[in-house]
């Protein structure tokens, strides 16, 4: 069992499913449900039901949504002795609609309050964050943060590009970093993209949808077909599959933490939470 700490959103999602095809500049019937997300967050609760001991480090919003996500958090088994609550600042908020094979059209992310962590409010607590094992971030944090986050921490980092506008906050953390050395990164197409051309990093993993997992480490690219599985909701798919990557950990052959990271992918797309709890019961 490892000991990670992650650092990044953890929000309210709101996520609308179409019944049919959706039409676009319409009222399309379907479902409207609420849960708790966030990158940071969803990769922090498949880490803890993989097995690892999770230190999730965030700031909550001042109201209702706040109070309910750390005792949800608290509940999943997260240690969040890191974490602060912002009076003044809303709860995080991810709004996501799908179509009705579960693909995600759009969304929109109010992320104000992650945002809010600072440099300066992390180095109050990184003697803590340095004694785990591993580190995860994601760019719900401004370009600044990850870029200390990128000099300061001495264990392996890994980062989760979040989305395509998100994406180029990593591109400029490592432009203004000092050492310009990160572990890895996870992206998919577009967001490689948007971080291109991107270097100072060993493990690059881009998802690639239904063709599968690329891997890069040094000068060598490895390509991992996806796994056959029913398609129910692909929101939280890259965010499992990075807690498989970590969970597999550094050390771990690339076919290794391949295999690990799409059996976590697959796992969460063939349910209609962002999270599958049946996470817990994978045989890896």
């Amino acid at each position: 069992m490892a000991r990670v700490c992650v650092i990044g959103g953890a929000n309210v999602d709101i996520t609308a499913t179409s019944r049919e095809r959706f039409i676009a500049r319409d009222s399309n019937p379907g479902t409207v449900r609420l849960s708790f997300g966030g990158v940071g967050r969803n990769i922090a609760h498949n880490l803890a039901l993989l097995g690892d001991d999770v230190c999730f480090i965030t700031r909550f919003g001042g109201d209702a949504f706040g109070q309910m996500l750390q005792v949800s958090c608290k509940e999943i088994g997260m240690d969040l002795s890191l974490c602060e609550t912002c009076p003044t600042l809303p709860s995080a908020c991810f709004a996501s609609l799908n179509d009705c094979t579960g693909e995600m059209v759009g969304g929109v992310a109010d992320m104000v309050v992650t945002e809010s962590i600072s440099t300066e409010w992390l180095a109050e607590r990184l003697e803590a964050i340095n004694a785990a094992d591993a580190v995860v971030a994601d760019t719900n944090l401004l370009p600044e943060t990850l870029a200390w986050l990128i000099d300061h921490i001495v264990v392996p980092l890994y980062v989760d590009a979040v989305s395509g506008p998100k994406a180029k906050r990593l591109r400029k953390a490592l432009e203004i970093s000092k050492n310009k050395r990160l572990y890895a990164f996870k992206c998919n197409e577009m967001e490689l993209d948007a971080l291109s051309p991107v270097t100072g990093f060993l493990r690059r993993y881009v998802t690639r949808g239904a063709q599968g997992l690329e891997v890069t480490t040094g000068r060598r690219t490895f390509h991992f077909p996806a796994l056959p599985c029913t398609v129910r909701n692909t929101t939280g798919g890259g965010d499992a599959l990075l807690a498989g990557i970590v969970h597999a950990g550094p050390n771990a052959p690339v076919e290794e933490v391949a295999r690990i990271g799409l059996l976590c992918a697959r796992c969460a797309i063939e349910s209609d939470d962002a999270v599958n709890e049946e996470m817990k019961n994978l045989q890896l």
